[in-house]
């Protein structure tokens, strides 16, 4: 058989002393390159029955590929062929029948990642089908021992194997890079979909859309909840001082929320469980800092639109920057006084305009007034939070009723102070009335206000 003459020299019983092996190129150098390019040649007329080959010891190593979902047999099929087609020209060197050398290694990085294979299954499938190319390399290799081939070098001498089966590996652990990449990228893109889909099925929620079960439907599948449980809206302003979004802060206790800035604010959609309502209130309050509405709970996506609107009725009625948050239930009065700002500063000239006048007790007179209605108008438990003598709250009462001209005997008139003491901090007063108001504390009858009121 004639020789080539770059091909190397037989060995010799003597020790080798050949230093490093050389790096090679990708498709080999001399009598590599060569052998490489025979091995390519003999297998590739037997590609169909490499591909089976293939293909059966993928669904006897992979419970994934051997269910045939999402991945069916023919698919596999075809996938691997083609992949193992690209590798083998790759490998030997030979020109590409269509579509580049790493074309099927993109493709079925971009097919698996939209059918949801999990990566890990994928790569594992790469390294099947390397496996047992190799071994049908080492077939051939081991068949035609001995013999000496067209380009020269000795078929099966254990050097020459131990290059070929490195020269295998790297070429599959790059085409495994190549379509690991392309999955990755996949993923990328249909994340940015999904979420571009999410965003906008989100957003026809809070628009009223919902009532279209279709609507409802879709949203439920893109956000990955019940079109039935128990939700609440919740709508927080973007204080500088809070987080950007609530969402980690609930996610860290088990909460699924869903959030986006819309219209200089945050709104979120939060699904509870029984129960969590005053623990949404609480990590609201005080692991966000946000100032925050909170709408009603309802049971249905279709009533996410008018719960934004009073979770936006219950934000109205915060001071701006307080980090309170407040159940739209627990501001009921709130919200209608806020609603009609008039109506609002009527009640508070009309029901406690002399007390407001009084200069130098209108701290203390508001503040006893708050305490004793917020303690059912009982002058002696009044006196224990204030640290005084019931007598002394008594006669605080009896002043306000003068400078107001009302009874404090009257439950209309009581109903008129209580309002009045929780329309005060709605009405933008000057800093001096904000400052009163701050000794209101928490309570029924009054929210906090800018001075922690």
């Amino acid at each position: 058989m004639a020789q080539n003459p770059g091909a190397r020299a037989p060995r010799t019983d003597g020790p080798r002393n050949d230093g490093p092996r050389a790096d090679r190129s990708r498709t080999g150098s001399g009598d590599d390159g060569e052998l490489r390019r025979a091995l390519a040649v003999a297998l590739l007329p037997g590609i169909d029955e490499l591909t089976r080959r293939v293909v059966d010891d993928i669904h006897a190593h992979s419970g994934t590929y051997a269910s045939g979902s999402p991945v069916s047999r023919d698919d596999l099929w075809e996938i691997c062929r083609d992949n193992l087609l690209r590798a083998l020209e790759d490998f030997g060197g030979l020109p590409s029948s269509g579509g580049g050398f790493e074309h099927a290694a993109r493709e079925t990085g971009r097919r698996r990642a939209e059918q949801g294979v999990p990566l890990d299954t994928v790569l594992q499938a790469y390294r099947r089908g390397g496996r047992v190319m190799w071994q049908m390399m080492a077939e051939h290799l081991r068949a035609t021992r001995g013999t000496r081939d067209a380009v020269g070098p000795v078929a099966g001498d254990p050097d020459t194997e131990l290059d070929m089966a490195g020269a295998v590996w790297e070429t599959i652990d790059r085409y495994s890079l190549v379509m690991a990449e392309s999955y990755r990228l996949t993923q990328l893109e249909m994340q940015g979909r999904q979420d571009t889909r999410r965003v906008a099925l989100f957003e026809a929620l809070l628009d009223g859309r919902g009532d279209d079960p279709a609507v409802a439907a879709a949203a439920s599948a893109a956000l990955g909840v019940p079109v039935h449980d128990r939700y609440v809206i919740v709508v927080a302003a973007q204080d500088p001082a809070a987080p950007p979004n609530p969402a980690p802060a609930l996610d860290d206790h088990g909460i699924w929320s869903f959030w986006r800035p819309r219209a200089g604010r945050y709104a979120g959609i939060v699904r509870l469980a029984a129960g969590e309502s005053a623990v949404l209130l609480d990590l609201l309050r005080h692991r966000t800092g946000a100032t925050a509405g909170v709408s009603p709970e309802f049971d249905r996506l279709a009533q996410a639109g008018r719960a934004l609107r009073l979770a936006e009725q219950a934000l109205r009625t915060l001071p701006a920057g307080s980090g309170e948050a407040a159940a739209f239930d627990d501001r009921l009065a709130e919200v209608l006084l806020v609603g009609r700002p008039e109506i609002a500063e009527r009640i508070v000239t009309t029901r406690l305009g002399g007390v407001l006048e009084a200069a130098a007790e209108r701290e203390v007179l508001l503040g006893t007034l708050r305490i004793w209605l917020d303690q059912g108008c009982s002058a002696a438990r009044a006196a224990e939070l204030l640290y005084c003598h019931r007598n002394t709250v008594l006669n605080r009462i009896g002043r306000i009723a003068e400078l107001t001209g009302r009874s404090a005997e009257s439950g209309e008139v009581r109903l008129g102070w209580a309002l009045a003491l929780r329309a005060l901090p709605l009405m933008g007063a000057d800093d001096e009335r904000a400052a009163a108001d701050g000794d209101f504390g928490h309570g029924p009858y009054g929210r906090p206000g800018p001075s922690g009121s």
